[in-house]
């Protein structure tokens, strides 16, 4: 029996991950968060947060934020790429995976590589709580609520 390739199991996976969704499964999301991350100096800032489900398991999510770092002003700004485990649940939490880049100025001028695991309240429903541990800075630590609403299109 032969073996799959790594490539052809790579382009597979990125097929079924960036396949574009039909028009009424596009999700966009708004929200606010709070994130903290743990280095020298550390960091908090709330933030605001917008996201787009280009398909039905993946999310692309910006975040500007501003808030303190060693007593003084400071802002981060991120990029993610998120893979929902569970993204249609209306009901209970779903877990997800986020990887990306920040941006942080303020005492220290940093660009960072995120790496982050989420959990999130009711992933298909309208809105919902959130929650994220990884790394980014040093450890990072997002507490939010986000609104989701989905593109309605017109039938012919």
């Amino acid at each position: 029996m032969r073996s799959l390739s790594p490539e052809l199991v790579l382009a597979a996976v990125v097929v079924v991950g960036w396949a574009p969704p039909l028009p009424a499964q596009q999700a966009r999301e708004i929200g606010v968060q709070a994130l903290a991350t743990a280095s020298d100096p550390g960091l908090v800032v709330g933030a605001l947060y917008a996201a787009l489900r280009p398909s039905t398991r993946t999310r692309l999510s910006v975040s500007p934020g501003a808030g303190i770092s060693s007593g003084e002003p400071a802002v981060r700004g991120e990029l993610l790429g998120h893979f929902l485990l569970s993204p249609n649940k209306l009901v209970g939490t779903g877990l997800y995976f986020a990887g990306g880049v920040a941006v942080v100025a303020g005492p220290v001028e940093r660009g960072y590589l995120v790496l982050t695991f989420g959990i999130e309240d009711r992933p298909g429903a309208a809105s919902g709580w959130m929650a994220e541990l990884g790394v980014g800075g040093g450890a990072r630590v997002t507490l939010g609520y986000r609104w989701r609403g989905r593109r309605q299109t017109a039938l012919p």
